[in-house]
């Protein structure tokens, strides 16, 4: 079986699989300051009996702290080296067509294997982590470039810190009655949240399109992605899964390379 973790900012997503079906999927905080032990047993209580089952595990991290963890318990846990994407002994199948390929991050080159392998190219990805991003993949499935945006809760974050008569704002679902203009804090807060990342989104959709192809299909992916994209009717589709179906189809790549150099 094989584990498969997208370690983020905000959260470690990791998932299970017995060939190409998914096991089971969990999350849990991304946190530097926790102890080796304490992500053991977070692990182990996700994944149960299967631990004995697991014979590979690949890694995407935009954690540098978290990394060499991850990989130490890999082989601690599943007497396994882990795959690592950033590696140089690790293929990605796609060229990276920017000045200095080594700062694209794991996750958005991840993403781009995703939208090659399950959909029609060129395309445009959309992110929402902890940064919005905006990728273009070309119609040979090479990683172009993006954009990066503050996401969601660090925009509030920013608001709330900054500001010491502003209140926290919890993200919730928004309904497209939300009013534009704000009667109370509250409200002028949401509206400037929602709608604020609505027309964000919509332009820089409008922009990318404008540039490199109208007919760019936009496919969202994300935690709060499912929040946004209802309101968005130039998001294509929704694709929560899209990371992991990356590592998936990179592990599959290189295990198969591995097994024929064998």
């Amino acid at each position: 079986m094989l584990l498969a973790l997208d370690i983020g900012n905000t959260n470690v997503v990791l998932a299970l699989y017995e060939g190409d079906r998914q096991m089971g999927l969990w999350r849990f905080v991304s946190d530097v300051n926790l102890a080796e032990t304490a992500y053991q047993k977070l692990l182990t209580d996700s994944i149960g009996d299967a631990v004995a089952s697991v014979d590979g595990v690949i890694i995407a991290s935009v954690v540098p702290g978290l990394t060499p963890l991850l990989q130490s318990l890999a082989q601690r846990l599943f007497a396994c080296r882990a795959m690592v994407i950033g590696n140089a002994d690790v293929d990605l199948g796609i060229k990276i067509n920017i000045e200095q390929p080594e700062q694209a991050g794991a996750d958005r080159l991840v993403n781009a294997v995703g939208v090659r392998a399950s959909y029609s190219l060129p395309a445009i990805i959309l992110d929402f982590g902890t940064a919005t991003t905006l990728d273009l993949i070309a119609a040979d499935g090479s990683y172009e470039g993006g954009i990066i945006a503050p996401g969601v809760n660090l925009s509030i974050d920013a608001l709330e810190r900054a500001a010491a008569q502003l209140p926290r704002l919890e993200v919730r679902p928004w309904a497209n009655e939300l009013p534009i203009l704000g009667k109370n804090t509250i409200s002028a807060m949401e509206s400037g949240v929602f709608w604020g990342y609505v027309s964000m989104i919509e332009g820089l959709l409008t922009r990318l399109r404008s540039q490199y192809g109208k007919s760019l299909p936009a496919i969202a992916t994300g935690g709060l992605a499912s929040l946004f994209a209802t309101h968005v009717p130039s998001i294509t589709v929704v694709d929560p899964d899209l990371t992991m179906r990356g590592l998936l189809e990179i592990y599959a790549r290189n295990n198969s390379t591995n097994e024929t150099d064998a």
